[in-house]
């Protein structure tokens, strides 16, 4: 009489519980890896419609990296809406990072580089729209209507970036003043 190994139901879920763990596991496990391994970055915020600036407990951040104007280097091409893109980033004298080179994989040289895609196709020399996925911050809640109000001047994102380009917010400064990110991760 031969059985099955998966006849019996405690494994099967067992398997379906590991499974599920997996599933949360992996996603956490990246966040995790930014957080230990990435390099702190800190990021120029521009001014939002204050009408969408709140949703719920985050707040909608609009980055100037977030938008690229046609002269730097390695814009002198077309790309296509969904190109990934690695921006090369370098601290000016107040140790904001801007941008100073658009290239199509992770600079081998050593170079800091946050990961993108483009959000519409463009022709070359024009203006650059990139999506990092750094555009919403979870503020603890009932700190959002006061975010809200504060000029964008006034903030600066900070996020972690690794050497292949992924990023993730650590914390939003007003003032010089952190205010880290409710989630955690």
């Amino acid at each position: 009489m031969s059985t099955s190994v998966l006849a019996s139901p405690w494994l099967r879920w067992g398997l379906l519980a590991l499974v599920q763990l997996g599933l949360i596991a992996v996603p956490l496990a990246e966040r995790l890896t930014i957080h230990a391994t990435g390099q702190e970055v800190t990021l120029e915020v521009r001014p939002v419609d204050p009408r969408d600036l709140l949703r719920g407990d985050y707040v909608i951040i609009n980055l100037a990296i977030a938008h690229l104007d046609g002269d730097l280097p390695g814009l002198d091409r077309r790309l296509e809406a969904g190109a990934r893109v690695h921006v090369v980033l370098e601290a000016d004298a107040n140790g904001i990072h801007q941008p100073t080179a658009v290239l199509d994989a992770a600079p081998a040289d050593g170079r800091l580089a946050i990961a993108g895609t483009v959000d519409y196709g463009r022709e070359a020399g024009a203006p650059l729209a990139v999506d990092y996925g750094l555009d919403a911050f979870f503020v603890p809640e009932g700190e959002g209507r006061a975010i809200e109000e504060i000029a964008p001047e006034r903030m600066h994102l900070v996020a972690a970036v690794t050497r292949g380009g992924r990023s993730t917010p650590l914390r939003l400064l007003v003032d010089g003043k952190a205010i880290e990110s409710a989630t955690g991760f």
